[in-house]
């Protein structure tokens, strides 16, 4: 099972930028987005049909224009499960879930923390995924938990991890809440079976950033630890450029 994270940041930007083609051509079983900033209506849906995607859910915001997830997927879904039933979460379209038989893969798209009262209000938002996600793994074990957790774990995943050590995606709060995240029973599945330094999946449009990789790996495919033995593959695909994000990769031996 191939399952690819995307961060579009729009997804009918995206789609002007070849976003079909590329789907295509990556082919993953499923795929999560993030950020489409889009409701339903407003995307002609049959272009993902006639790529493959028959099946499709898309939880938007109730802002226009703003956050939003969406799950894609080749063959039909046991349940679709949209969003967490936490009112202040569920506002802004961040999470949506996808339960096949072995597994269930959900889109999360956590808040950015760029201002005091939005890392607040991220602080509060991380705390309560938690509880939710402790309580969801009693039913749903098998988690693949994908999207923009707009958090840098460890100083490897960041191209300079001094002087950003102050800013929102790499507080100490916010490296501390991921890593107690992954010991509560994930494997960041990129780190799992790539070690090397210099691999991002977000890099600013400032300063021809991507370019010279001085990014940040902020997106993760994080699979629940009773499907570590299947994690085959995972891997970065920063040749994607539909976005300030490029997509994630984890292939499971499901």
């Amino acid at each position: 099972m191939k399952i690819i994270s995307y961060n579009v940041n729009g997804i009918r930007a995206a789609l002007k930028k070849g976003f079909i083609e590329w789907l295509q051509q990556a082919d993953p079983d499923v795929i999560c987005l993030q950020e489409i900033k889009a409701n339903e209506d407003q995307l002609e849906l049959q272009q993902f049909i006639d790529a493959g995607y028959k099946y499709n859910y898309w939880y938007s915001a109730q802002k226009k224009g703003y956050s939003g997830v969406a799950i894609l997927s080749k063959t039909e879904p046991n349940q679709v499960t949209y969003g967490t039933e936490i009112d202040y979460m569920d506002f802004e379209g961040r999470n949506i879930r996808a339960d096949f038989d072995g597994v269930s893969v959900m889109s999360l798209y956590l808040p950015s923390g760029t201002n005091s009262d939005r890392l607040e209000h991220k602080l509060k938002y991380m705390a309560d995924f938690q509880e939710y996600v402790n309580t969801l793994k009693e039913t749903h074990p098998n988690l693949v938990i994908c999207g923009d957790y707009n958090i840098c774990h460890e100083a490897i995943d960041i191209h300079d991890p001094v002087r950003n050590k102050k800013t929102s995606g790499f507080l100490p709060v916010e490296r501390e809440w991921i890593g107690a995240f992954i010991e509560s029973g994930f494997v960041d599945s990129f780190r799992h079976l790539n070690k090397e330094p210099h691999n991002y999946s977000w890099w600013s449009y400032r300063a021809n950033a991507r370019a010279n990789n001085k990014g940040w790996r902020i997106d993760y495919n994080m699979v629940a630890a009773p499907l570590e033995e299947k994690i085959e593959r995972a891997f970065i695909l920063p040749e994607a450029k539909h976005s300030d994000h490029c997509p994630i990769v984890v292939e499971l031996a499901i």
